[in-house]
Protein backbone atom coordinates (compact mmCIF):
# COMPACT_ATOMS: atom_id res chain seq x y z
CA UNK A 1 0.00 0.00 0.00
CA UNK A 2 0.88 3.94 -0.73
CA UNK A 3 0.44 6.21 1.85
CA UNK A 4 -1.43 9.08 -0.71
CA UNK A 5 0.36 11.84 0.64
CA UNK A 6 3.88 10.36 -0.70
CA UNK A 7 2.47 10.39 -4.14
CA UNK A 8 3.04 12.75 -6.65
CA UNK A 9 0.83 16.01 -6.27
CA UNK A 10 -0.76 15.62 -9.98
CA UNK A 11 -1.69 11.63 -8.88
CA UNK A 12 -3.15 12.39 -5.77
CA UNK A 13 -5.19 14.86 -7.20
CA UNK A 14 -6.82 12.04 -9.78
CA UNK A 15 -6.81 9.48 -7.10
CA UNK A 16 -8.75 12.24 -5.04
CA UNK A 17 -11.09 13.25 -7.98
CA UNK A 18 -11.81 9.37 -8.73
CA UNK A 19 -12.83 9.10 -4.96
CA UNK A 20 -15.15 11.64 -4.96
CA UNK A 21 -16.50 10.96 -8.05
CA UNK A 22 -17.33 6.89 -6.49
CA UNK A 23 -18.63 8.93 -3.14
CA UNK A 24 -21.01 11.46 -5.14
CA UNK A 25 -22.27 9.31 -7.62
CA UNK A 26 -22.95 6.07 -5.09
CA UNK A 27 -21.41 3.43 -7.84
CA UNK A 28 -19.02 0.64 -7.18
CA UNK A 29 -15.75 2.69 -9.00
CA UNK A 30 -14.91 5.94 -9.72
CA UNK A 31 -12.00 6.55 -11.74
CA UNK A 32 -9.93 9.49 -13.18
CA UNK A 33 -7.71 10.46 -16.20
CA UNK A 34 -5.15 12.96 -16.78
CA UNK A 35 -4.12 13.39 -20.47
CA UNK A 36 -1.13 14.78 -22.57
CA UNK A 37 -1.86 18.21 -21.90
CA UNK A 38 -2.47 17.76 -18.10
CA UNK A 39 -6.46 18.25 -18.09
CA UNK A 40 -8.49 15.69 -16.07
CA UNK A 41 -11.74 13.65 -16.48
CA UNK A 42 -13.23 12.23 -13.92
CA UNK A 43 -16.19 9.45 -14.00
CA UNK A 44 -17.97 6.93 -12.74
CA UNK A 45 -19.71 3.47 -13.13
CA UNK A 46 -22.10 3.15 -16.50
CA UNK A 47 -24.77 0.56 -16.01
CA UNK A 48 -27.80 1.16 -17.97
CA UNK A 49 -29.87 -1.47 -19.47
CA UNK A 50 -28.03 -1.11 -22.89
CA UNK A 51 -24.75 0.53 -21.52
CA UNK A 52 -22.19 -1.13 -19.27
CA UNK A 53 -18.74 0.88 -18.90
CA UNK A 54 -16.25 0.61 -15.57
CA UNK A 55 -15.45 3.60 -14.12
CA UNK A 56 -12.27 4.05 -16.18
CA UNK A 57 -13.29 2.98 -19.68
CA UNK A 58 -15.65 6.05 -19.10
CA UNK A 59 -12.94 8.25 -17.93
CA UNK A 60 -11.00 7.03 -21.37
CA UNK A 61 -13.59 7.58 -23.52
CA UNK A 62 -14.42 10.87 -22.01
CA UNK A 63 -11.03 11.90 -22.71
CA UNK A 64 -11.33 10.85 -26.41
CA UNK A 65 -14.61 12.98 -26.88
CA UNK A 66 -12.85 15.73 -25.64
CA UNK A 67 -9.83 15.32 -27.72
CA UNK A 68 -6.84 13.83 -25.95
CA UNK A 69 -4.31 11.94 -27.64
CA UNK A 70 -2.47 10.13 -24.96
CA UNK A 71 -2.70 9.72 -21.13
CA UNK A 72 -0.23 10.48 -18.82
CA UNK A 73 -1.88 8.66 -16.00
CA UNK A 74 -4.97 6.66 -14.94
CA UNK A 75 -6.80 6.43 -11.45
CA UNK A 76 -9.28 3.87 -10.06
CA UNK A 77 -11.14 3.57 -6.69
CA UNK A 78 -12.89 0.49 -5.94
CA UNK A 79 -13.05 -2.60 -4.10
CA UNK A 80 -11.12 -4.86 -6.51
CA UNK A 81 -7.75 -5.86 -5.89
CA UNK A 82 -6.18 -4.12 -8.95
CA UNK A 83 -7.42 -3.02 -12.79
CA UNK A 84 -9.08 -5.60 -14.26
CA UNK A 85 -7.46 -6.33 -18.22
CA UNK A 86 -10.80 -4.49 -19.92
CA UNK A 87 -9.61 -1.36 -17.69
CA UNK A 88 -6.17 -1.57 -18.34
CA UNK A 89 -6.81 -2.28 -22.27
CA UNK A 90 -8.67 1.06 -22.64
CA UNK A 91 -6.05 3.28 -20.95
CA UNK A 92 -3.26 1.18 -22.77
CA UNK A 93 -5.43 2.24 -26.07
CA UNK A 94 -5.16 5.82 -25.70
CA UNK A 95 -1.79 5.84 -23.48
CA UNK A 96 0.39 3.03 -24.35
CA UNK A 97 1.51 0.22 -22.58
CA UNK A 98 3.55 2.54 -20.22
CA UNK A 99 0.93 4.22 -18.62
CA UNK A 100 0.05 3.59 -15.35
CA UNK A 101 -2.84 3.01 -13.36
CA UNK A 102 -2.92 3.55 -9.62
CA UNK A 103 -5.46 1.10 -8.09
CA UNK A 104 -6.56 2.39 -4.56
CA UNK A 105 -9.19 1.68 -2.20
CA UNK A 106 -12.73 3.19 -1.20
CA UNK A 107 -10.19 5.35 1.25
CA UNK A 108 -8.45 6.45 -1.33
CA UNK A 109 -5.20 4.41 -0.33
CA UNK A 110 -3.40 3.26 -3.43
CA UNK A 111 -2.86 -0.45 -2.85
CA UNK A 112 -1.06 -1.00 -6.42
CA UNK A 113 0.35 0.47 -9.22
CA UNK A 114 0.27 -1.14 -12.35
CA UNK A 115 0.78 -0.25 -15.98
CA UNK A 116 -1.23 -0.49 -18.45
CA UNK A 117 0.42 -3.20 -20.29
Amino acid sequence: MTDSSALDPEDRKIVTLARSARARNGVPEGAAVRDETGRTYVAGTVALDSLKLSALQTAVAMAVASGATSLEAAAVVTEAETASDADRAAVRDLGGAGTPVLVAGPDGTVRTTVTAG
